[in-house]
Parts: structure tokens; sequence; C-alpha cells
């Protein structure tokens, strides 16, 4: 396979100032209600890419399970590389990346973690198994093999058995507070449509035309 010949062109949509929403948080809810509609595999499925003090990057997916106002919202095991680049450098970029649909939004912002209860009330939605894998594993340290994190899960298990299974007190939400959110819709000939919101003077979003 030679990557230098694969090309396709978008030509399913187009995304203009006038039909966009004036509101960006909007704007990203409709298309994620679009995502799932079109029954697209884990449509809140995002890029998250954050950085160490000394600047070195790193990127995984992780999943969005809340968004308003206030920014999008993920949770994870706070040890966890991302963990220590947000305490170090709390800042950082999201991609949503929808492919059968030729779109992508790009977000960027400051990162908090969320309040304890907000974390306690998620963590108590997630299924068993989850919750013990939280205890079960320290998440980005190195292990033997399989085994060692079969067994951990184990005694994880057994430890909770017949109980209420606690939040560790490592694992929690982040939050990330946009300042910026880019749209982009795939169009013929790579003469892309992208569509970016910026905070103005007045703390408004202004939308702005960026070239492909």
């Amino acid at each position: 396979m030679n990557l230098a010949d694969l090309r396709r062109d978008y030509a399913r949509a187009e995304l203009n100032e006038t039909s966009v929403d004036p509101d960006p948080v909007q704007q990203l809810q409709r298309w994620l209600d679009e995502a799932a509609a079109a029954r697209l595999l884990e449509p809140g499925a995002m890029t998250l890419a954050t950085a160490r003090r000394d600047g070195a990057p790193s990127a995984r997916i992780v999943l969005l399970k809340g968004l308003d106002e206030r920014g999008m919202v993920f949770f994870t095991d706070t040890r966890s590389r991302k963990g220590e680049d947000l305490a170090a450098n709390p800042q950082a970029a999201l991609c949503f990346w929808w492919g059968e649909l030729e779109r992508q939004v790009r977000v960027s912002g400051g990162v908090q973690p969320i309040s304890a209860a907000d974390s306690d009330a998620y963590y108590r939605t997630r299924p068993e198994g989850s919750r013990i894998s939280a205890w079960a594993s320290y998440q980005s340290q190195v292990v033997p093999n399989r085994g060692v994190l079969e067994a951990q899960w184990a005694e994880a298990s057994q430890r909770f058995a017949g109980s209420e299974i606690p939040r560790p007190p490592y694992w929690g939400g982040y939050r990330v507070a946009p300042d910026e959110y880019e749209f982009w819709q795939g169009r013929p000939n790579r003469l892309h449509d992208r569509l970016r919101y910026r905070r103005n003077a007045s703390g408004h979003w202004a939308i702005e035309r960026l070239s492909p």
C-alpha cells in the first residue's frame, strides 16, 4: 500500500457563518448529536493532547463525559501520564474526528480538576467491573505481564465483594475550559471549511473563517 496514493474527496456538507450556532457549545452538541444519530462508534471519543512542563507532548483518546458552558469533562487515573502532565502544565487540546461525516472539531483551553462530589457521582454510574479496574490498575505504569493485572483485579474484586466500591482517591475528572473552538467540514478539492470561535474583548464569541 502506497500511503501517498490514498485520496478521498469530501463533499457531504458545507459549513458557513450563517448556518452555525453563535454559541460553540451548542454547535458542538449539534454535531455530537448528529454523530450519534449516524451510529458512529464512540461519537464522544476525542484525542486529548497534553505536554510536560518541558514541552514534551503526549496524546491519547479519551471519552467526553460532560459538556456545558463551563467546558468539557473527562475522567482518568490522575497518576497517569496525562495526570502528571496536567499537574505540571494545566493546558490541553482536544480533537474530535468523525470521518464518516467528514468533520473535525478542535478545542483548546485551561484544565482544572472537577469537584470530588462530581467525580463521586460519575464513578457510581460506572459498571462494577470498571470500578474494580480503577483499584486494580496503576495507569501508565509498567507491569510484567497480563497475568499480574488480572491477579490485581481479582484481589480488588474479592476485597470489595458484597460492599460498595468507593472511588479511589487518585481517580477523578478534569474539565477543559475552552478559549478556542475550531469546526472543520471537508469540502471538494481540499478547499475545506474552517470556522474558529474565539472570545472577543467583550467576552462574546467571535466567529472567524480560516484558510484551509
